[in-house]
């Protein structure tokens, strides 16, 4: 036993994707049961395996409505695997480790400091500790809030259950509702409490949890370190330059923000929400597949970018896209540093930062590729499915994948299997993280650290 243990030593990264792995082959298991459904038929392993996969990866996507589908056993399982996908498999494990009584090893630290994407090893237990008391302080301050309209519309029971549901499912950044008929937050387009608390949940859950923390603790912005500056900077950033965006370009459109049921504010409350979802929760209150091109490709690219790390959303996240646009700005100003806040970045971060966009970039353009070649015949059947399965929807559909949004254009429930399976993977990919699972399917070999230098030369470039 003690041969096999030495044998089989996993890397922080190795751990990391083998306990998202388990989370979901065991939401899988407990989604096909029957009991999990309001028909008391079993789903299908594939459906369970993508709802699951959907769950643990915080993302949203679905093949069959939330609402009316599962029963309330196939929902309460869902809405665990949200919470234990988003704070994460080793966070959750401490929480279990701290209720039983046990120690908490050096090996378990260091997985724990890979998956909370902090720089240090000491205080990450503590950090631990704080992450989950600040989720639950959260998550029932959001359940209070949207109760308040939710019991007047669905009753005490239902409405208490369908507040916290929301409340969790908004922090952890996923995409899954039950107000039925795929129709999310649709019906809700017009109520400043429902969409301002989601928004801020999502807002919340997406910035990180030691962003939240640093923030509570030293309130002052100069105060604060380079990664939560940059972090709330871009966030802003994105969430103004979005909303100014959308409501240009869609108050024109009446199937969407420019709708005559939705009130001015309510028109402004849209385009507020559809700046703010795609990092990275998949809630909406317009119609997706309503929206102009130049919309759905601009909500592509806030889904690509997705969340700051160390949160509960997906992307290449705010900081990476930071790093490669100080990066190219450096490089147009001739300068060999970059700058930001009068502090320098290392050649590491800006390495690392391009490697992660570019592993996405390939990462999203063939599995797009993927999906347009699994229903190129549909599409070409023409007629609804044509626009079904159109260039933009199929892009659309794999950043929501890659960055865990679950927004869609509508297409979810009728991809192939082959299509599924590929979203499978995006999903699981997008969660761990690009990078984490590169390195997690690397080869760990020390043979070839050879401590070997080459002599330098040049090659033209551009």
């Amino acid at each position: 036993m003690e041969i096999l243990k030495q044998k089989v030593k996993l890397q922080p990264a190795q751990v990391l994707v083998a306990g998202f792995a388990a989370l979901i082959l065991i939401g899988t298991l407990l989604l096909n049961l029957p009991i999990a459904t309001v028909e008391r038929e079993s789903m299908g392993f594939l459906d369970a395996l993508f709802t699951a996969t959907s769950a643990v990866c915080v993302t949203g996507l679905v093949v069959v409505d939330t609402g009316t589908f599962f029963s309330t056993f196939g929902q309460v399982v869902i809405l665990l695997l949200v919470q234990f996908g988003g704070l994460g498999i080793m966070t959750m494990a401490t929480l279990i480790f701290l209720i039983m009584g046990k120690k908490i090893m050096l090996r378990e630290r260091v997985v724990m400091q890979e998956a909370l994407n902090e720089f240090n090893l000491q205080g990450v237990v503590r950090l631990t500790k704080s992450i989950i008391l600040t989720t639950l302080i959260i998550q029932s301050i959001g359940a209070i809030i949207l109760s308040t309209r939710f019991i007047p519309i669905y009753g005490v029971g239902q409405g208490i259950y369908f507040s916290i549901f929301h409340s969790i499912a908004a922090f952890c950044n996923a995409g899954f509702d039950l107000i039925g008929g795929f129709r999310s937050l649709t019906p809700f387009a017009n109520d400043p409490v429902i969409v301002l608390t989601i928004g801020a949940l999502i807002v919340l859950g997406g910035l990180g949890f030691s962003v939240i923390l640093e923030v509570y603790h030293r309130r002052r912005f100069r105060t604060m370190s380079l990664h939560t500056k940059v972090a709330l900077l871009v966030t802003a950033i994105l969430i103004v330059t979005g909303t100014v965006f959308f409501y240009a370009v869609e108050v024109g459109n009446p199937n969407t923000i420019g709708n005559p049921a939705l009130t001015m504010p309510g028109r402004i409350l849209s385009a507020l929400f559809q700046s703010i979802v795609p990092r990275t929760a998949g809630f909406n209150t317009i119609d997706q597949n309503a929206m102009t091109d130049a919309s759905k490709f601009m909500t592509i690219v806030l889904m690509f970018i997705g969340a700051s790390p160390g949160s509960t959303g997906g992307g290449i996240k705010t900081t990476t896209i930071a790093v490669v646009v100080l990066l190219v700005l450096s490089v147009i100003k001739n300068k060999e540093d970059i700058v930001v806040f009068e502090k320098r970045l290392g050649n590491g971060i800006s390495s690392r930062s391009l490697t992660i966009m570019l592993i996405s970039l390939v990462l999203v353009s063939a599995i797009t590729m993927a999906l347009i070649m699994a229903e190129v015949q549909r599409a070409q059947a023409g007629g609804d499915m044509a626009e079904k399965f159109s260039f933009i929807n199929m892009l659309f559909e794999a950043v929501s994948a890659f960055g865990t949004v679950g927004l869609s254009t509508g297409v979810t429930p009728y991809l192939s299997d082959l299509s599924r399976i590929a979203l499978i993977l995006t999903m699981f990919a997008g969660r761990v993280g690009p990078l984490t699972l590169a390195l997690a399917l690397a080869q760990s070999s020390n043979k070839s650290r050879a401590n070997i230098r080459y002599p330098e030369d040049k090659l033209m470039v551009g």
